[in-house]
């Protein structure tokens, strides 16, 4: 990577990248060794109310009446499946580099953070996937549009990044860290290894032009915290030692982690949208079979089974191959890894690398575009924006209807008399953004007049 704004000499320390500190306590955890505090962590998070309602939320076909299609739910549950046998597979070889059995550490550790972290991946994430975060950004801009013309200027730059480029990352830290199991310091205090590996991108939304200097790592394609949180993520940053890239700016290199986090969450939908859309028969077996066997590489008609079944055969054996091309090139970059300057998603460097691309590119003009799907996300734009803008007015403003939808709101989301209007804008966000596919479409009908129930 060039212009890299990194001390070439510093190197993250695997024992402190793994130590088991919760965010929000100071005492020591008392040791269980029949549940390690990563797997306490995968247990916080399954049994969960944001984890819950992701059984509600578009992963790629919203609203779906076929039970077989996969939901936000169903995904992060399978991306923790891969994301535990990465980190099983990584740490296996980990552990025995750096002599980590002798401080504690276990390879079932980096499979327990890894999982854990994949099971997190979408809670933050709002309805209708992810056009439902293009949805609350661009209500976000009508609204503030429409009322700068007239008041002062509401919110510092920062700020207002947060919500011009509102993010599920972010939002999905917030929920983690502040909103589940309040008033709690931590959230839900799950290990800081656990909150580093889930955060993709360690950087806040607002980085200047000069700032980055050129940089383009993968890391930076996104943020993934608010400045509600930046304090915590400094705090889960400095736990575990993750490697500052600017001094004047909120932004570290990535945990070691987030590396398979992200490869597991690519190896699935890259392979698992091919087998839904083909169920959904947006893609035909054959074009189904060539895509997949291209990474699968096995031979289809050995057995005697039905269509179904040989895509099942060459998801497992696909996503099996690009779990040992995952775990190849982390330890190929290991080194780079640890000193900040690999940033870059690891199947890139894979051998299936174009075979990937035109996976993406089939499901793009098959699936994502198709008018079924198109539909569906237009409806979001119009759901999210239109309640994002009822309920900030609500609790921004004082006109009659105003009053009547901020009793709409929940008690829980109500803001504080001394909160500012960047955190009461959050709460309308945190509502919005924790709805189902099927509750946000009720409330907007309800809105809109079209149903009174």
């Amino acid at each position: 990577m060039s212009n890299l704004l990194l001390d070439n000499t510093a190197m993250m320390d695997w024992k402190k990248l793994l130590t088991p500190k919760r965010l929000g306590k100071t005492e020591a955890e008392n040791p269980q060794f029949d549940r390690t505090p990563f797997l306490r962590d995968y247990d916080r998070l399954v049994f969960s109310s944001p984890f819950r309602r992701l059984k509600d939320k578009t992963q790629v076909f919203s609203l779906s009446t076929n039970d077989y299609i996969r939901t936000r739910l169903i995904h992060s549950l399978e991306v923790s499946c891969v994301g535990r046998s990465l980190g099983r597979i990584v740490g296996e070889k980990i552990i025995d580099t750096h002599k980590l059995n002798d401080y504690g550490f276990s390879a079932s550790d980096f499979g327990d953070i890894v999982s854990a972290a994949c099971l997190a991946h979408d809670i933050g994430n709002p309805p209708f996937g992810h056009s439902g975060e293009d949805a609350i950004r661009t209500g976000f801009e009508s609204w503030y549009n429409t009322v700068n013309h007239v008041e002062e200027e509401l919110l510092s730059k920062s700020q207002k990044a947060d919500f011009d480029s509102f993010e599920g990352n972010a939002q999905g830290f917030r929920i983690l860290t502040k909103l589940e199991m309040p008033p709690t310091k931590g959230g839900m205090q799950l290990t800081c290894p656990t909150l580093a590996a889930f955060t993709k991108y360690p950087r806040e939304s607002l980085l200047s032009e000069s700032t980055l200097n050129g940089y383009s790592g993968r890391s930076v394609k996104k943020y993934g915290f608010f400045q509600a949180e930046k304090d915590l993520f400094a705090e889960v940053a400095e736990t575990v030692g993750l490697i500052r890239r600017h001094d004047n700016a909120a932004w570290w290199s990535r945990h070691p982690l987030a590396f398979l986090v992200e490869a597991a969450d690519d190896i699935c939908y890259s392979i698992v949208d091919v087998e839904d859309a083909h169920r959904m028969g947006y893609i035909s077996f054959e074009k189904t079979k060539y895509l997949l066997n291209k990474i699968a590489d096995i031979d289809i008609n050995k057995h005697d089974e039905s269509d179904v079944e040989k895509v099942k055969r060459l998801r497992a054996k696909a996503i099996h191959n690009l779990i040992g091309q995952a775990t190849d090139i982390f330890f190929a970059h290991e080194q780079e890894i640890l000193s900040g300057e690999f940033d870059e998603d690891l199947l890139s460097r894979s051998r299936y690398g174009n075979d990937l691309e035109e996976i993406l590119k089939v499901t793009r003009s098959s699936v994502f575009q198709h008018r079924n799907v198109v539909n569906i996300q237009i409806a979001g734009y119009e759901v999210l924006g239109k309640l994002f803008s009822e309920f900030v007015n609500a609790i921004l403003h004082d006109s009659k209807k105003a009053k009547l939808i901020y009793h709409m709101l929940p008690k829980e989301y109500h803001p504080n008399s001394d909160e500012d209007t960047y955190n009461k804008i959050l709460r309308v966000t945190d509502y919005i953004s924790g709805m189902t596919d099927s509750y946000a479409t009720s409330l907007f009908q309800q809105f809109s007049g079209i149903s009174l129930g």
